[in-house]
């Protein structure tokens, strides 16, 4: 059987959709982490091969994107995931605050 679903948030079992968003998050987090790595590492490398004497320039590149890396990370892994709570203030701000039929 065939499990790829056109849309994969819309699952009958709900715990099953989160579970399969949770994993979408944490891959876009690991591929994010990674090119952080290797753009870094390559700065770093690029900085020592032709200006080792000059002011560590890529110091800039590692503090501002490692600060969105952080709050990537906190997103990922802070707990405050989408719960149906919220899910049901959407659905009412979508519908203009009324009630639902």
């Amino acid at each position: 059987m065939n499990d790829r679903r056109p849309w994969p948030d819309i699952d009958p079992d709900p715990i099953r959709a989160r579970a399969i968003r949770q994993l979408h998050l944490r891959r876009g987090l690991q591929v994010h982490v990674l090119i952080y790595v290797l753009a870094n590492a390559i700065q770093v490398v690029v900085w020592f091969a032709y200006t080792p004497q000059q002011f560590f320039w890529p110091l800039w590149s590692i503090l501002g994107w490692g600060i969105g890396l952080l709050f990537h990370i906190w997103g990922v892994h802070s707990g405050a995931g989408i719960d149906e709570a919220r899910i049901e203030r959407e659905i009412d701000r979508m519908h203009g605050g009324g009630t639902r039929n």
